[in-house]
């Protein structure tokens, strides 16, 4: 089991640790998963996310290995950005989602799941520096605030870009990303500095926060996570995000089969999911209409904000009602009354949600 190199520093806090993606990590901390899910939509959180992992890719052939190997377009954005897109396998489906840091013309930091670090270095090349850093994600309204007194130079990287700076003589690495449907940084700092910076964040005012708060916030967001609305069989089509596909640029691992679903129109999509209670919604639930299975619930939980179970769910197209209409979801056996809605649950009307870098 893999440690961040924050470990200490999550037990001096009295984080309740737990196995995730190979790793040990904190899923909370002494007020818990509400408390700080509320404080990132209300102020700032700090979050550890070092078990993603950074595959690095450098050189004059890098461009084109992740052009051939990644279904979006790195055309779409330049040096000093970061893009959103997915390494499929060959029947289309998403082998893994993750983040391109594209940090100068000849460099890229890419930034898989943790769990599929090596897959993604196989499938791309390059070298494994998941070692040699920690990644802090500050999130929330507050988070540039908090984070311009402890950096000032990383609190102003706008959404979608990257950039360097400097912290304790180190040079680090900035981008205006995240995974909570929040405005927010994640900065990745050599080992050296990684617990001066965590400690200088939360000493200005962000609350530490865990991987439960994490899922939380990005499912009230409508954000797809890896082995759940993405993962072997699940193709960008059925998730909704055909944007990630750069169907104007050339081959890339996975295209026939996602241009043969294209054109015969994906038999399930992803579709959102409002309890008409507290009774948290949950994966692996069937959804019904009337006795009849349309779909299965691929994330489910109780919405801290909106106080209802909410959900995402793979649902068959055509069986499925519209939008605002009642389904019903069997959660082990207790059947609860839900609403068809459009993502993101959070907030409401929308506005939150991932990038279309």
């Amino acid at each position: 089991m893999r440690r961040s190199p924050l470990h200490e520093a999550h037990l001096a806090l009295g984080a309740r640790m737990v196995p995730f993606g190979g790793w040990e990590m904190p899923l909370a901390y002494g007020q818990g998963t509400v408390s700080e899910h509320r404080a990132c939509r209300r102020g700032a959180v700090a979050f550890d996310v070092s078990h993603l992992g950074t595959v690095r890719l450098d050189g004059p052939g890098a461009f084109d290995r992740l052009q051939a190997a990644l279904s979006n377009d790195l055309r779409k954005v330049a040096p000093g950005r970061a893009q959103y897109t997915h390494l499929l396998a060959d029947d289309g489906s998403v082998a893994d989602d993750l983040i391109v840091w594209w940090v100068d013309p000849d460099r890229f930091d890419v930034m898989p799941n943790a769990s599929n670090t090596q897959r993604v270095r196989r499938a791309l090349g390059g070298r494994d520096t998941t070692a040699e850093r920690a990644v802090v994600a500050v999130q929330g309204p507050r988070a540039r605030q908090v984070l311009g007194s402890v950096a000032p130079s990383a609190a102003t990287v706008r959404r979608f870009e990257v950039a360097g700076f400097r912290y304790g003589g180190a040079d680090c690495l900035a981008a205006g990303t995240g995974y909570t449907g929040e405005d927010g940084v994640e900065c990745a700092v050599p080992v050296e500095v990684a617990t001066e910076l965590w400690e200088a964040v939360l000493g200005s005012g962000a609350e530490p926060a865990g991987l439960g708060a994490r899922d939380t916030l990005r499912l009230e967001a409508g954000l797809p996570l890896h082995g759940h609305e993405l993962g072997p069989g699940i193709t960008p089509l059925q998730a909704g995000l055909g944007w990630v596909v750069g169907w104007d640029k050339g081959d890339f691992t996975g295209r026939a089969a996602l241009e043969e679903e294209r054109r015969a129109g994906p038999r399930r999509l992803l579709r959102g999911l409002v309890g008409d209670g507290r009774q948290p919604l949950r994966d692996g639930a069937a959804v019904l209409t009337g006795d009849r299975v349309v779909g299965t619930v691929t994330s489910g939980n109780f919405s801290p904000m909106l106080g209802r179970g909410i959900g995402l769910g793979l649902l068959e197209v055509g069986s499925a009602p519209a939008d605002g209409e009642p389904v019903t979801v069997d959660v082990r056996g207790r059947l609860l009354t839900a609403r068809l809605a459009r993502p993101p649950f959070w907030p409401p009307g929308g506005g939150a949600g991932g990038g279309t870098a």
